[in-house]
């Protein structure tokens, strides 16, 4: 069959591309490596509650044309993410506000907050102006930059440890942009996220994507003047006619279908063979335990561990995320990992040698016109869910 695109991935990216391109009358082959759709927010139903497969995602966003798009396709409950930061035998609430600085310091008021945040961050400058023998103060690393910024005891209590443990290296040996500064708010306030709008999509990330694949009990459903047929458990590289490390022109498949273009949302290195390097990622470990005679693990539904001794980051209780009430639980605990070949990867290392490698790809990708680089991997590039689904309307916009 005769397709005007070819999908590789049917993660979010390039559900909505293939949504949008149906919309605009094109016919589209979307395919995925893994035996589901979704990509990484991929639900799916255990013991009656939806749980996160890939780690926890909570949509939250300031793009109303984002809301509301993504409102099409889901109704989402008023989930606000609040999480719980344990050290030790000490729990403190997330992101850094007056609630853990009560608790950290036994203070009531910002003026007091802030003088001891002050009081410890000018401390820590001067101790490093010292020992470098300079009277101007430049942050060399990450741990230098966290210190200068918030002190020394939200340093060693809910910085240090929590990002040595995402990134596998100590925050001396982490560049100090990474943390440009240290949303800190003086107010008693829990929720996580600045946006305006936020939330779970009731029923779960799958359902949300099924609609926007336009999959039906048949797979494949006339939307206006195009379709979109979806194939899982497909290898790109084992689907595409090659001619060396990319694909052959005119683009077909082994089966005998064709395409016009093609857009890629996996890595964009591992695309040209990795032939001018490989770009580096975090990858991640989950353990998940379905507890049928538990009611409730943890009260919470996201507890991050912030002990470098902790080997995970966080617990995720899923039917917290959807105020499940029912008997059971699930829980998963998330283990940051380094990235090799053949692992998962989840997110790009956007330091400046790996960033400087992604641009020559970039370069090297405009060789090829008919194909499209989407997503987290494809663009090397750190995405919340907003942005991504941002990020796929511009590429369609620029397509039609």
């Amino acid at each position: 069959m005769k397709y005007d695109y070819l999908v590789v991935g049917a993660g979010l990216f390039g559900a909505v591309f293939a949504h949008e391109m149906a919309a605009e009358g094109k016919n589209v082959l979307v395919i995925d490596k893994r035996d589901n759709i979704a990509g990484n927010i991929y639900t799916e139903n255990k013991l009656g509650i939806n749980v996160h497969k890939y780690g926890a995602h909570i949509f939250h966003t300031s793009d109303k044309e984002v809301w509301d798009y993504v409102n099409r396709f889901a109704e989402f409950n008023n989930y606000i993410n609040s999480p719980v930061a344990v050290y030790k035998d000490e729990l403190y609430n997330l992101p850094f506000n007056m609630n853990t600085f009560s608790k950290m310091w036994g203070i009531r008021t910002p003026n007091e907050a802030k003088k001891i945040i002050k009081e410890q961050a000018d401390a820590e400058v001067e101790r490093m102006k010292k020992e470098k023998g300079t009277d101007e103060f430049t942050a060399d690393n990450l741990e230098e930059q966290a210190l200068s910024l918030a002190g020394r005891d939200i340093y060693e209590k809910l910085v240090k440890g929590y990002t040595e443990k995402q990134w596998g290296r100590d925050c001396s040996e982490l560049p100090a942009f990474i943390i440009r500064r240290l949303p800190m708010r003086f107010i008693y306030d829990n929720n996580y996220f600045n946006d305006r709008y936020q939330g779970i999509p009731i029923g779960g990330y799958t359902a949300l994507v099924e609609k926007l694949l336009l999959i039906g009990k048949e797979g494949e459903i006339p939307f206006l003047n195009g379709t979109i047929k979806v194939q899982t458990g497909v290898d790109y590289y084992d689907f595409i006619k090659m001619s060396g490390n990319t694909p052959a022109v005119p683009f077909e498949s082994v089966n005998g279908d064709s395409f016009d273009k093609i857009l890629f949302t996996g890595m964009i290195d591992e695309f040209f063979g990795y032939k001018l390097g490989t770009l580096e990622y975090r990858s991640l470990r989950f353990e998940t335990e379905e507890l049928p005679d538990v009611d409730n693990y943890q009260g919470n539904a996201v507890v991050n561990y912030t002990e470098r001794e902790v080997p995970y980051t966080r617990i995720i209780e899923h039917k917290h995320f959807e105020y499940g009430q029912g008997k059971g639980t699930i829980i998963t605990r998330e283990y940051p990992a380094n990235w090799k070949h053949g692992d998962e990867p989840y997110y790009p290392m956007n330091d400046e040698k790996n960033n400087k490698l992604y641009e020559q790809y970039k370069e090297l990708a405009k060789e090829f016109p008919g194909i499209l680089f989407g997503g987290r991997l494809g663009q090397y590039k750190y995405y919340n869910m907003d942005q991504v689904i941002r990020a796929a309307l511009d590429m369609v916009q620029a397509e039609k």
